[in-house]
């Protein structure tokens, strides 16, 4: 009888081999996967303020209340990993460790960064302006607890500091990748969940910064009206800096640590 999970070693190997899958994937399904993973963290992130809206002004610990939105969010990145589709922050790992392990080149991971990126915004877009603020499940009205939680999130986002908004980048995307290996790790679907659940409630109730979710979230707050939130300060005063830190997260903190101890030659 076979083992139902990987080893570490064996699970490095297996996201190299879909580096170089990705590294020569076509451009049109790329575009397209990208646009589906942002929509698929935009529910997440949707869920997540619906869940929690109102908590704290029902007298709720701000703990608990971080947890219920941490706790929902996860439904993202499950679709993402099990109906397969193109996330940066996720990709950051795989193309990283991809051209480590030369299975990618540094132009794929180029051209497989920046096409998820664009496309995971489109797709994250398209849920906050059609389906929630179009489709009233956000409503235009800031006495609404379900919109006063949306603009609460996407106000606080935008007066992060660069550092701040960076650092917490880096801690977020170590955790997301984290969660993508130990759904490479297993090889049966609810070991797969599990793997993802944990690490992205953790770095959601913490508090750390994802550029993708980012992405939902802030243009949410836009179209509601939120204060001091622009497309300026959505892109330079969040955006930017998380996107670095998540960045910095993925590739050194997993992908080149564990290309290291486990594929180095």
């Amino acid at each position: 009888m076979g083992s139902s999970f990987k080893s570490p070693v064996d699970t490095a190997k297996a996201i190299s081999g879909t580096a170089g899958a990705k590294n020569s994937a076509n451009i049109v399904n790329v575009i397209l996967l990208s646009f589906l993973a942002g929509a698929y963290i935009a529910f997440g992130g949707l869920l997540a303020v619906v869940a929690s809206a109102g908590m704290i002004k029902a007298g709720a610990p701000i703990g608990l209340e971080k947890f219920v939105f941490g706790a929902v969010f996860p439904v993202g990145l499950i679709i993402v990993v099990l109906a397969g589709s193109e996330l940066f922050t996720g990709n950051v790992m795989f193309m990283t460790l991809g051209v480590l392990d030369g299975t990618a080149s540094v132009g794929g991971l180029a051209k497989n960064w920046v096409i998820s990126w664009i496309f995971n915004f489109v797709g994250a877009l398209f849920v906050a302006y059609v389906l929630a603020f179009m489709g009233g499940i956000v409503p235009a009205d800031p006495t609404n607890a379900i919109a006063a939680k949306a603009i609460a999130v996407s106000e606080g986002k935008v007066k992060l500091d660069f550092l701040t908004a960076m650092i917490r980048g880096i801690g977020c995307n170590w955790l997301v990748c984290l969660a993508v290996w130990l759904a490479n790790a297993s090889d049966d679907i609810i070991g797969k969940i599990v793997g993802i659940w944990f690490p992205i409630m953790a770095f959601v109730c913490i508090g750390f910064e994802h550029s993708v979710a980012n992405m939902f979230f802030i243009p949410l707050g836009l179209f509601l009206g939120a204060k001091g939130v622009t497309w300026g300060t959505i892109i330079i005063n969040n955006l930017i800096p998380v996107t670095i830190g998540n960045i910095i997260g993925g590739a050194i903190f997993v992908a080149c640590i564990y290309w290291y101890t486990y594929l180095k030659d």
